[in-house]
């Protein structure tokens, strides 16, 4: 039972480093993280928390995976239940327009905070960043074409440009909230994408 219970406070222990290398990287980078920084605001030894992950680039490659994993839950996971086409299309633009005005983090969207920081850099971050990116716009392609399939949406619709449009439209939701503090940014860019699908 011992063993079991370590095993437990290990994962948790985990668990809770990771949340907050989150936060922090959502303020200041996936470079901004430190060991140090991590064991003070979670009261802990450096080695600590250095001995659940082995370095600073498994923290890193771990804090990526989370952030990814979380935007999958908010943005993917509501909408998946919906009618293929047109239906779970318009869930995942709310789904996502919500997730970006609220991603949960004090620094706004990991994601693009992620993005912004690694695209020019070559590296296991990035590769891990490029990987979730690349399949989350497969998904969206996936989605645009059986909405057209469906004859939901226009044939003259390319999915792969307007899978760049949506993506271009919630990337910026976040910088007109926490830069110009436009409140609607939400509204507006669920507005934009319905006008990229040419939806009603």
């Amino acid at each position: 039972m011992t063993g079991r219970r370590s095993a437990v406070d290990a994962l948790e222990t985990r668990a809770a480093i990771l949340r907050t290398a989150a936060d922090v990287a959502s303020v200041e980078g996936l470079e901004g993280l430190s060991i140090g920084r991590l064991a003070t605001e979670l009261s802990m030894s450096k080695s600590g928390v250095l001995g659940q992950f082995g370095s600073k680039e498994e923290l890193q490659l771990e804090t990526v995976r989370l952030v990814l994993a979380n935007f999958r839950a908010r943005v993917w996971e509501p909408a998946q239940h919906l009618e293929h086409g047109l239906p779970r299309l318009l869930g995942i633009c709310d789904a996502w327009t919500r997730y970006a005005m609220d991603p949960g983090y004090p620094g706004g969207c990991c994601v693009a905070t992620f993005t912004f920081e690694f695209d020019g850099r070559p590296g296991r971050v990035r590769d891990e960043l490029a990987r979730g990116l690349r399949q989350w716009r497969s998904t969206l392609v996936g989605e645009i074409t059986a909405a057209i399939e469906a004859g939901d949406l226009s044939a003259a619709l390319e999915p792969s440009q307007a899978a760049f449009s949506l993506d271009a439209i919630a990337s910026g939701v976040g910088p007109a909230r926490m830069l110009h503090g436009d409140v609607d940014a939400g509204t507006w860019a669920v507005r934009a994408m319905r006008t990229v699908l040419r939806a009603p």
